[in-house]
């Protein structure tokens, strides 16, 4: 039976592709030799070209490996987007190694419980204190012997660097190299080592690159083991379905010798964080696969972000609904929307972008503007709206899936049967950049995975084309600024409190955020409590984005007859206060 997203399918776009089998880093190296002296990231108006991002990947593997990383060990990456991410992302893959990336933002709780369930041993930061100081009240607590340590000025160019040592002092973490100590610096080891590491030969199917931690609603995150067969497929599917807006044809068999042979040069802006799936994905693998060069901004700041969008030919841009909703709104928008009618795409995803944010976009746009659809699981992209100019890009809708993908609605409580068209019930997807499993848990592997079909935990529908549209979140996970939230460990740490005998936690939209986490509380009989203390004592334990942003202290919370909470009937009163009825 003809699958219906096919109805409106771009005649451009072929239906299936063949995919490179090998190491992701294959086309960090095939760039390097295509543009040696291109930049590929520029951080803080200082260039890093393809020939030394490629260079120092071989030498910090070449220093990993005398260290003793070996394939299939994990190293975890502690830092945001910065020259020495890319750097070392690409350094720990060249060994067949497998990396971890943990948000800046965890908790020290979060950091200790990745770095243990991934089991790794070696660690690369900065010597940022917001860092070392979490590092350290963990470490003990970890399997780590080894921490690799740089500092931001190392990549910064001259007037900056002496700017930041001079005025972010407060900043900077007093730790120093003790290679007895087990603490190395990152600038030493590219100095010292040649870049000539060990040959490793890499299965792309069962070889894991990256294990992508995800939360859920019933436990500790999960490490998604995404492959470097899954990675490259990913990366291969989003280049080809947006290569027909630059222009460029479809590459079947997209692979290193053959990635932008014409040598085509775009530039793209992100301030996308790279340990985030669409990060790895969208904002790293895909411009270095395709010799794009990469505009990084480590922290979004609305007036830096226009201003290298007017100062560079900048041609693509993408992110989370709240960069939109941000720039839309900022004073400077109206003098600086021409520089957006040289963008031929802009992609939002990891959340719904409002509509009246999503017209505006258009208009002052040059090319198209993009939604789509993933999850860690399917190691970021799963549905897109088409790139191709003729493509009907339908508003509110996620898109369709793209190539050698599938998706069906199934029954809520029945998932062996699929649902009519329209009909909303559970998202479940399909396709060669479905995840190999989760880390060392089967049984959460076998629930997840079954037939091949990932149960996405969303709830959708698709219309009569195909299109997909997202209903709800079955999970009930917020989406702050493009980072996810789990209000059950929300829940945990309320439950933990003294003076609280029940408590729900939901996310309240706020277009400037996507959602923020908003906690219904009911004390224990006799006890007193402001807002403040329950936000003081919850928000010291979390990460920065994970923070409740409200507390409404209730009576009781709405139950079902099984003694559930009806989180629907506290969003209800929610949408309702929000509209002033």
């Amino acid at each position: 039976m003809e699958k219906p997203w096919y109805k409106l399918w771009p005649k451009v776009y072929p239906r299936s592709l063949q995919y490179y089998e090998g190491n992701v880093v294959d086309f960090l190296d095939a760039s390097a030799e295509r543009f040696p002296e291109r930049p590929a990231l520029i951080f803080m108006e200082k260039a890093m070209s393809f020939r030394e991002l490629c260079e120092q990947s071989r030498r910090l593997a070449a220093a990993l490996a005398h260290m003793g990383v070996e394939k299939g060990d994990r190293v975890a990456l502690f830092m945001p987007n910065c020259p020495q991410f890319a750097v070392a992302y690409y350094g720990v893959l060249r060994l067949g190694a497998i990396v971890t990336m943990c948000s800046p933002l965890n908790s020290e709780a979060e950091l200790r419980h990745q770095l243990n369930d991934a089991g790794a041993e070696t660690l690369i930061t900065l010597r940022l204190n917001i860092l070392i100081n979490k590092l350290m009240a963990v470490k003990a607590e970890t399997g780590l012997k080894t921490v690799i340590v740089s500092g931001i000025e190392e990549v910064l160019p001259p007037i900056k660097k002496y700017g930041f040592l001079l005025l972010k002092r407060k900043d900077i973490a007093p730790l120093r190299a003790d290679p007895a100590a087990g603490i190395y610096s990152f600038k030493d080891l590219i100095a010292d080592y040649p870049p000539d590491p060990p040959e490793v030969t890499i299965h792309a199917r069962d070889d894991v690159a990256v294990l992508a931690y995800t939360g859920g609603t019933t436990g500790l995150p999960k490490g998604a083991m995404i492959t470097h067969y899954n990675t490259i497929v990913n990366v291969s599917q989003v280049a080809n379905w947006n290569a027909p807006v630059f222009e460029q044809e479809v590459v079947e068999n997209l692979r290193p010798d053959n990635c932008n042979p014409q040598g085509f040069h775009h530039m793209a802006i992100t301030v996308v964080p790279w340990f985030h799936a669409m990060g790895t994905i969208a904002y790293l693998n895909y411009p270095i696969f395709v010799g794009t060069t990469l505009y990084v901004l480590p922290r979004f700041d609305v007036r830096e972000y226009l201003r290298v969008l007017k100062k560079y030919p900048i041609d693509a841009l993408g992110g989370a609904p709240p960069i939109y909703t941000a720039l839309l709104n900022h004073p400077d928008f109206p003098q600086c929307a021409a520089s957006f009618k040289k963008v031929r795409i802009a992609a939002s995803g990891a959340g719904p972008l409002p509509m009246e944010y999503l017209n505006r976009m258009k208009e002052v746009i040059g090319g198209v503007l993009v939604e789509g659809y993933g999850m860690t699981e399917c190691t970021m992209a799963i549905c897109l709206n088409p790139a191709a100019r003729e493509g009907v890009r339908k508003a509110g809708s996620v898109g369709v899936p793209i190539f050698d993908s599938e998706v069906k609605i199934v029954d809520l409580t029945d998932d062996t049967r699929e649902l009519p068209m329209g009909e909303e019930g559970e998202i479940l997807q399909k396709g060669p950049q479905v995840m190999k499993g989760y880390w060392n848990r089967p049984e959460e592997t076998a629930v997840a995975l079954k037939d091949g079909w990932l149960h996405s935990g969303d709830i959708g529908r698709m219309d009569e084309d195909g299109y997909l549209y997202i209903v709800d979140r079955i999970k009930d996970m917020i989406k702050y600024k493009g980072y996810n939230v789990f209000p059950r460990n929300l829940e945990e740490l309320l439950y933990q409190h003294p003076k609280i005998k029940e408590a729900a936690v939901i996310g309240i939209p706020d277009p400037a955020v996507t959602e923020y986490p908003r906690a219904y509380v009911v004390l224990k009989e006799g006890e007193t409590a402001s807002a403040e203390e329950i936000l003081d004592d919850i928000n010291s334990q979390v990460g920065g984005y994970e923070k409740i942003r409200e507390v409404i202290f209730r009576e009781a919370l709405p139950v079902s007859l099984a003694g559930k909470v009806l989180k629907r009937d506290l969003r209800k009163e929610a949408l309702a206060e929000k509209a002033g009825v």
